[in-house]
């Protein structure tokens, strides 16, 4: 597994790392920790040695697995945890010292540690990115050792912008996929200007890059895919990366003609591993087998110069129109 720098922490990461919002589970299914430790031991054995996660993650199953695991099997990994999303509302108020203490001493906890690696504000609101003393309070976190690194993980580019302007800000997480190309037009060039990490994450457009979908395919009612298509639940940018489901899939069509594939799993993996500004990209895993798929992108050989533009064209003829204004 190649390592690559996330940006000002100088902590060297795996190009693919994990992520672990449905670790042990499919969306919408229980939590099986036998599993959950199986995808972890993938993880290990395959060189992953970074983790995303999240509090509110399998209520906070997620952490406390994570943190069960790496110690009984002297697994080392650089946890990256996300906080905020427990707050009732998304309001910059709210984002107060007392609450983010609250939510860092609990993921302290979770995990069974004395300083989480890193800590992510969890796509807060775009008018919180103005607020100086929320980035004060984890200037001051760091400087009582109770988390080593910090950034956020945001919806829009104009939040990885303002979030920039902190120095502390060691990494931004942003979705970017074949279906979301608007971070690579300017944010890369400005992160790698400032030498701030970039976290992949929704790099398969919620499964619909890997190509297994089809429009007869059914998901579970507790599933994301069934209910937060047109933003029911949160941002609509999380469930399919925003892009229309019918849309998507005549894109995706498009795709498996120009790479000549039916599993373009890989394929998507490694298109955005061809972006240098890229840190890490955190595909997740509900089955340890998937863990190994993930892993196979990182060893195929460099896409061309034709097939990159061929993504480019596929996804100004589908995709662009629709959402690269949102985010």
């Amino acid at each position: 597994m190649k390592l690559r720098k996330l940006g000002k922490t100088n902590v060297k990461v795996s190009e693919i790392s994990l992520g672990t919002w449905q670790l042990g589970s499919q969306w919408g299914m229980p939590f099986s920790h036998d599993e959950a430790y199986h995808i972890l031991g993938t993880a290990k054995s395959e060189g992953i040695n970074c983790l995303d996660t999240a509090d509110v993650y399998q209520g906070g199953l997620s952490e406390k697995t994570i943190g069960q695991y790496t110690k009984q099997h002297s697994y080392h990994p650089f946890v990256i945890t996300k906080v905020g999303r427990y707050l009732p509302e998304q309001k910059k108020e709210l984002y107060t010292e007392e609450a983010l203490r609250k939510f860092v001493d609990a993921s302290r906890k979770n995990m069974d540690v004395e300083a989480l690696d890193m800590v992510l504000l969890h796509c807060p609101p775009t008018d919180a990115y103005l607020e100086p003393r929320i980035f004060k309070i984890m200037d001051q976190l760091v400087l009582e050792g109770k988390i080593k690194h910090y950034g956020v993980s945001v919806e829009k580019i104009e939040e990885a912008m303002m979030a920039m302007k902190y120095p502390g800000v060691e990494a931004i997480e942003v979705i970017f996929n074949m279906f979301r190309l608007k971070p690579a037009e300017s944010f890369f060039a400005e992160a790698m200007n400032n030498n701030v990490g970039i976290i992949v994450r929704v790099p398969l457009a919620s499964g619909l890059l890997t190509g297994k979908y089809h429009q007869t395919t059914k998901f579970n009612p507790d599933d994301h895919r069934t209910f937060n298509r047109n933003g029911e639940a949160f941002d609509k940018g999380e469930t399919f990366s925003g892009v229309d489901y019918d849309l998507g899939l005549k894109a995706v069509n498009a795709l498996k003609k120009l790479f000549n594939t039916e599993n373009l799993a890989p394929i998507a993996l490694r298109w955005i591993l061809m972006f240098d500004a890229v840190s890490t990209v955190i595909p997740g895993a509900s089955r340890a087998e998937q863990v190994l798929w993930n892993t196979e992108a990182a060893k195929l050989p460099p896409l061309t110069q034709a097939q990159m533009d061929g993504v480019e064209a596929i996804y100004n003829q589908y995709i662009k129109s629709s959402v690269h204004h949102l985010w």
